[in-house]
This record gives C-alpha cells, sequence and structure tokens, in this order.
C-alpha cells in the first residue's frame, strides 16, 4: 500500500492539523483528513491543492441543531447537526496509526479506513463545486457535507476489496513481468515475432520519480504479407482508466486500453510518441476513448509521425508531397481499416481484470483535423479522412 505522508496544514485552515496525508500512486492526487478537534473531514485535492472532494468524517463534540455558519465562514471544518449523525454526542479523536488510505485503482478516489473498516470515501463523481459530497459511516441522512456510506456500501464495499487486492496485486515483484508476458504472448500470437522491445517509456515524463504505471513498447517488424511495423504499448491495460464512470453506465468495456501504431517509419523515432501517450491518463486523470483526439504537447516540428522533410530544392521539396511538420496530434481508432489501406490485424481477445483490453490505433492528424473533430465531432472527422484516402498507416 501506498506510504502515509504528512505535510502542514495549509494557512487558510490555521487552527486545523492534519492526521493523514496521502498522494495517489500516480502522483495525481492527495486525499488529507483533517481535524480541528471538534470535527474531522477528508478532502480530495489536484496537484494544483484545489479541492475537487470532500466528506464530513465525524464530530467530537456534542452535535448542535444546525449548522455552525460562523465556522464555514472562518474556513474551519464543517459541524454536521445532530439529526445527522449517527454519534450526536460526538466520537473520540480519530488517531493516526489506525488510519488506512486505499486508492481505488483509476486512481481518482480513495476510501479511508479505521481499523480495516470504512470510515469515509470520496469517489470521483464527488464534486465540491456541485454541492455533491463524499460518503461517510456516521452520516445518516444526505446532505452537503456527507451522502451515508450505508447506502452505497453494496457498491463501494466490494470495489474497496477490489482496491486492496489490486494494490497488493501491483507490489508483488513478479506482477509487471506476468501482465509484461501475457501481453508478449498475445501480440505474438496477433502481430508475429517480436523486434525491439522499449522498456518503461514513461521514466522520462517523472522527473526521476517512479509512480505508476510502468509501460513498455514492443516492436512487431515488417513480416511476409505485411509491409509495416506494428509498435504496441504494453501495461497500460495493467490498471483501469480514470473518470471512464462519469461518463459511460458499463465501464468494464471501456476501462482498459493498449496503443499501437502501424508504420513505416524507422520504428525508433515512431515509438517516442509513446512517452508522451502512455501515462497520458493517469497523469491528466482522463480516459482516452474510440475516437479521442489528442494534441502533441510540443512544436509541431518535434512531433515523432511526422516525415523528415524531403531534400533537393524547395522546388522538389513542394511537389513531393504534403509538408513536412504538418502532424500536431493523434485520432484514436479501434477499427483503423474505417480509413484507407491493408486491413489492419485484429488485437482484441485479450482480458486482464476481468475487463476486455482494447487496442486504439494511432493516426496521426493536423491541427486544424483535431479543431474540426472538436467541433464536428469524431465521427466526422474520420469520414472526411476516408474520403480523403487518408492510410491509417503512418508514412505508408
Amino acid at each position: 500500500m501506498p506510504v502515509l505522508r504528512r505535510r502542514p496544514a495549509s494557512p487558510k485552515a490555521s487552527a486545523t492539523r492534519v492526521i493523514v496525508s496521502d498522494t495517489s500512486p500516480y502522483r495525481s492526487r492527495t486525499l488529507t483528513v483533517e481535524t480541528d478537534g471538534q470535527t474531522t473531514v477528508a478532502y480530495l485535492r489536484d496537484l494544483r491543492e484545489t479541492v475537487l472532494g470532500a466528506v464530513w468524517i465525524a464530530n467530537h463534540q456534542a452535535a448542535a441543531r444546525s449548522v455552525d455558519l460562523a465556522r464555514l465562514s472562518a474556513g474551519l471544518p464543517p459541524n454536521m447537526p445532530s439529526a445527522g449523525t449517527s454519534d450526536p454526542a460526538g466520537r473520540p479523536e480519530l488517531d493516526a496509526a489506525a488510519l488506512e488510505v486505499v486508492w481505488f485503482e483509476e486512481g481518482d478516489g480513495a476510501a479511508v479506513l479505521e481499523d480495516g473498516e470504512p470510515i469515509c470515501v470520496i469517489p470521483v463523481w464527488s464534486d465540491i463545486h456541485r454541492g455533491i459530497p463524499g460518503y461517510s459511516r456516521d452520516a445518516t441522512t444526505q446532505s452537503p457535507f456527507a451522502f451515508p456510506l450505508a447506502d452505497e456500501m453494496a457498491e463501494l464495499g466490494p470495489r474497496i476489496k477490489q482496491a486492496r487486492a489490486f494494490w497488493h496485486w501491483r507490489a508483488d515483484e513478479s506482477a509487471w513481468a506476468g501482465f509484461q508476458q501475457s501481453v508478449l504472448g498475445h501480440l505474438l500470437d496477433r502481430l508475429g515475432p517480436g523486434g525491439h522491445y522499449w522498456h518503461d517509456v514513461g521514466r522520462q515524463w517523472r522527473g526521476g520519480a517512479t509512480p505508476l504505471p510502468m509501460v513498455g513498447v514492443s516492436e512487431r517488424p515488417p513480416q511476409p504479407g505485411r509491409g509495416y511495423s506494428v509498435l504496441s504499448t504494453i501495461g497500460m491495460g495493467a490498471q483501469r482508466m480514470p473518470t471512464v464512470e462519469l461518463y459511460e453506465d458499463q465501464v468494464s468495456p471501456f476501462a482498459r486500453i493498449e496503443l499501437a501504431v502501424a508504420t513505416t517509419l524507422p520504428s525508433q523515432r515512431a515509438g517516442s510518441v509513446f512517452p508522451w501517450l502512455a501515462q497520458y491518463p493517469w497523469r491528466a486523470v482522463t480516459w482516452f476513448a474510440p475516437g479521442d483526439v489528442v494534441k502533441w504537447y510540443h512544436q509541431a516540428e518535434t512531433f515523432p509521425l511526422n516525415s523528415p522533410a524531403p531534400a533537393g530544392d524547395p522546388a522538389t521539396a513542394a511537389s513531393s508531397g504534403p509538408p513536412a511538420s504538418r502532424w500536431e496530434g493523434v485520432l484514436l481508432l479501434e477499427e483503423p481499416s474505417r480509413l484507407s489501406g491493408p486491413v489492419a490485424p485484429g488485437l482484441s481477445g485479450f482480458t486482464f481484470g476481468g475487463d476486455p483490453v482494447k487496442w486504439l490505433w494511432l493516426v496521426p492528424i493536423t491541427d486544424e483535423e483535431r479543431l474540426y473533430a472538436k467541433a464536428q465531432g469524431s465521427e466526422a472527422l474520420v469520414r472526411r479522412l476516408a474520403q480523403q484516402g487518408r492510410s491509417w498507416v503512418v508514412g505508408g
């Protein structure tokens, strides 16, 4: 499990103290449990210290009949009125040694356990700006400060257990190797023998730190009947992507992905596109879905999927095709054969954690095309690219 870390209380609430502070394994969220001796609350924050979700946990003094508005105005944790708590007399303050933070596999929410039992949960749909709090064991009615945890334990209880099991699995030294070998075996069956393998391609994005996920890239060189290489990530599918449940009723079909690109460009250069994308969902706390468009983070001329500039005089270069450095992002396609080019190899059939793993193929696009997709929808962009004869094989 992640190590508990303390941090100073913020100046805005100097009368409070932090009991527990824990950062998600993806380094994208922080959960703190804070108290001023009268009441205890938990906060979910992003890296900018913006509060995203919050939940009242317990009163430590006899509850009043109404909310103390003066406390709220002073930036202090709210007290729960007597009608909203299972312990109106107040309970003893929490002991940090008895508390454990369990992050969900996606890294977008967390639970706090006391002696192994959940006392609060802040899921991804908790939104302080929309007045949606997290769930508390001691809450008996819905309020702006907490929803009753008992009402959702049928769903959240198993999820907490699954999260603990997931992090226990990740802590096993053999876990990554087992997943890696399973995916390599799947690619061998679908794409033939492997070539070069790049280990931990997200390292350069981490500034020396080592948060999850770990992702490698496998090259499948051209072979008879296939005149292009396929580069595929290995590792993204080992954990569910964040925030899917905010948009999809059925999470499982969309939760896990790997990325692939078919290319005739040098594999070393084309593979350089993956460090940017390999940890993107967990770093940005979002998800990749079929049809998504993603903008390159740097200058267009540095985009790895651009072809080198043609040699010769400017007139020759201009007549040889579109200019170099035209691509500034990617379109993610589950069915690349909707565009021109050879029939795409099928990579479906791999599952992990009970979920299917989708392979999404990278198709480079211009910034104008990206903006078109944003305005008209990705389906409109796919139709336009198909009409133009755009190939899904990069450089082909």
